[in-house]
């Protein structure tokens, strides 16, 4: 189908400081036997090259790409410059990047939704989940890579990129809501969202521990 056909890079982010989970790593949390890394690797499957932003975490599947943002724990508007550095880097440069954080665990539902919207309007700027309440989700979006790219330089440029939100790194992007399937931008911030989703900890010892102090 033309939908499956769009040419786009992807790029993960897997590198927060998951406070909130008593630093317990959000990408090794287990969803329906896979972790939420896995599972945003398996949303982002028809990019042609895929990134992970994110500390050393094993054996990555043959072809992606990993990398850090310096300094670490920078935020996301750093790590999505960090991701397209290492694209750039790769020789792979696509029209648009996908850019997802990698603790929504339904999240293949909205890229689905967003990949048919950006093939009916290919020349649009941004185009980002919405979610059924309203809530913008900037970190499950197609973004026109040259776009992407002019907005981290103009953060770094006033020394705004380290630290800085992804609100402010679109802040000059055109940016179109696409509402996407309930609940497939739920993200896990806490052991109660986790619970809530059917999240587990990807280790029967220091997750397990934590879930229940944090």
């Amino acid at each position: 189908m033309e939908q499956d056909r769009l040419d786009f890079n992807a790029l993960i982010l897997a590198g927060g400081r998951s406070s909130r989970l008593g630093g317990v790593p959000k990408q090794g949390l287990v969803f329906q036997g896979d972790t939420l890394l896995q599972r945003s690797l398996a949303a982002a499957s028809g990019a042609n090259r895929t990134v992970v932003v994110g500390p050393d975490l094993g054996a990555l599947p043959a072809g992606v790409l990993s990398c850090r943002e310096q300094p670490v724990f920078a935020g996301p508007a750093a790590a999505v410059a960090a991701g397209l550095e290492a694209l750039a880097q790769a020789g792979s440069e696509e029209t648009y990047t996908l850019v997802l954080a990698c603790d929504m665990p339904r999240v293949a539902a909205a890229v689905e939704a967003l990949t048919a919207e950006l093939a009916g309007n290919p020349r649009a700027d941004a185009i980002i989940a919405c979610a059924e309440d309203g809530r913008a989700q900037h970190l499950a979006g197609f973004y026109r890579t040259a776009g992407l790219k002019c907005a981290a330089r103009e953060l770094a440029s006033r020394g705004a990129l380290d630290n800085g939100s992804m609100r402010a790194l679109l802040a000059s992007l055109d940016v179109q809501l696409v509402t996407v399937p309930a609940g497939s931008t739920a993200d896990v911030d806490t052991w109660d969202d986790a619970a809530a989703l059917g999240v587990e900890a990807g280790s029967r010892d220091e997750g397990q521990d934590r879930r229940g102090s944090s």
